[in-house]
């Protein structure tokens, strides 16, 4: 296969448009409020419900942290629960895509791998419609497979970069699949709110939406990617030739110096960076969208709802605001990197993410104009960073066909950081008994990341 085929690059970029509607409904604006929701009319008519057909849910304030369901047979408080099966998925990710993508490098079916963790998420998002609160145990089972089809798909997708493409052109094709990635969940968004906010309809056939919109899509990637441009001669005992693939390629990526200190400040950096995407929301609703029981006591059940769908509506505000300036950050800093250089660029990009932190901390409750305009510089930068990131990683690999495999320890790098920042997140709320000092000690992830930004050589030096 020619790199630089337009047809084909087309085609890996229509895959970002497919596969991010999961990542902003599902894992950034749908399904957490509806998570949220509806696990705390569960509790509240579990514990304060005496059978009344008058009783309603919102009349009574509860707090989060209150809020617990029974996950087979075990109480928990959901949004423990809700954290715990998302930090599951993602150790099961990186356990299985270091050992897949060396069995799809050494096989050469690399595209069947992304296929079937393709098909796995979108069956999983449409098992969300079934979704039921008292029943935590078989409806977490969908979220936790999603999650899993999600990101071991994107190890194969992203592998495909470097050979689809001159390193030349690594930073403006990664740049323009996060930005169709963008506007392709912000279309089906809008679609899921005229269809609940504007036309009544149940909001869990966006879950359906999710998983149809992502599988005929992708079809256009499917059409036009090889399986693979390796050149391996197959033999028996697939699965053990996949595993010694990979510690050769282990023992290869050793001896990289660039390669190793750039995936340790993104080690760090995008710890911070996707601990912020995956608990902004939550952060949102209980800090700045959230009603003051102290007005919500005065209020009747309809002003109730009314407030409630305002603060919703907000919220769903700031997300699209992100998804538009996601996009435009991931043009505008991909020029960037064009005139100064990669690691200068995501030294600014990097650094830009701290006087974000400090300004999401200082928001009161009900400021969301202030919000709003947090929103849009998460956006510029969130954007630029993943793409920046992405791209960076592909023009420093070296001369090898083992794409899938590297790129694996791109993915087990991001997710053991997300595991690590979810967990780090939490304790010290719990610690400080407060959210916004979660939101502030998420510093500490992107100094450590800019420090080591500084230790990564400007060429490739072999150890």
């Amino acid at each position: 296969m020619i790199k630089g085929d337009k047809k084909v690059i087309r085609g890996w970029v229509s895959y970002d448009w497919a596969n991010s509607v999961y990542n902003l409904v599902i894992s950034s604006a749908i399904f957490p409020i509806f998570f949220e929701k509806t696990t705390t009319n569960a509790y509240v008519n579990r514990m304060y419900n005496d059978g009344s057909p008058d009783f309603d849910p919102s009349m009574i304030s509860v707090r989060t942290e209150d809020v617990t369901s029974f996950f087979f047979g075990i109480e928990i408080t959901s949004s423990v629960l809700y954290t715990y099966v998302l930090a599951a998925s993602f150790l099961v990710v990186s356990f299985l895509s270091p050992l897949l993508s060396g069995i799809a490098d050494y096989s050469g079916n690399k595209k069947a791998f992304m296929k079937f963790f393709c098909y796995l998420g979108a069956t999983s998002c449409v098992g969300l419609y079934f979704f039921d609160p008292n029943n935590m145990g078989l409806s977490m089972i969908p979220f936790f497979l999603a999650s899993i089809g999600f990101w071991s798909s994107l190890v194969f997708y992203n592998s495909f970069l470097p050979e689809i493409s001159e390193p030349k052109d690594h930073d403006r094709i990664s740049a323009k699949g996060f930005s169709m990635g963008y506007f392709g969940g912000m279309v089906l968004l809008v679609f899921c709110l005229i269809w609940n906010m504007v036309l009544e309809y149940d909001i869990k056939y966006c879950f359906v939406f999710v998983g149809i919109w992502w599988v005929l899509f992708s079809q256009i990637a499917y059409r036009v990617l090889p399986n693979s441009t390796n050149n391996y001669k197959k033999e028996k005992g697939i699965i053990w030739k996949g595993f010694n693939e990979l510690i050769i390629v282990f023992k290869a990526f050793k001896k990289t110096k660039r390669l190793k200190r750039f995936i340790t400040s993104f080690f760090f950096f995008n710890t911070g960076v996707q601990t912020v995407m995956l608990t902004a929301t939550l952060y949102a609703s209980r800090e700045i969208f959230k009603i003051p029981e102290e007005i919500r006591s005065t209020l009747t059940p309809a002003e109730i709802a009314s407030k409630e769908g305002e603060g919703t509506a907000g919220l769903i505000i700031a997300i699209l605001l992100i998804q538009i300036l996601g996009a435009l950050g991931a043009f505008l800093i991909s020029r960037l990197s064009e005139k100064i250089g990669n690691m200068k660029t995501l030294t600014l990009v990097v650094g830009f993410w701290i006087p974000l932190c400090v300004f999401a901390y200082f928001i009161g409750q009900g400021e969301h104009g202030q919000f709003y305009a947090l929103a849009c510089g998460v956006g510029i930068v969130m954007g630029g960073v993943q793409s920046l990131s992405r791209s960076t990683y592909a023009k420093f690999l070296p001369e090898t066909n083992d794409y899938a495999s590297y790129f694996s320890f791109f993915d087990v790098t991001e997710k053991i950081g997300i595991v690590l920042g979810t967990f780090f997140f939490g304790f010290m709320e719990y610690a400080m008994d407060d959210i916004r000092g979660s939101i502030l000690s998420i510093i500490f992830f992107f100094v450590i990341g800019l420090l080591m930004i500084f230790r990564v050589p400007k060429n490739e030096v072999e150890q």
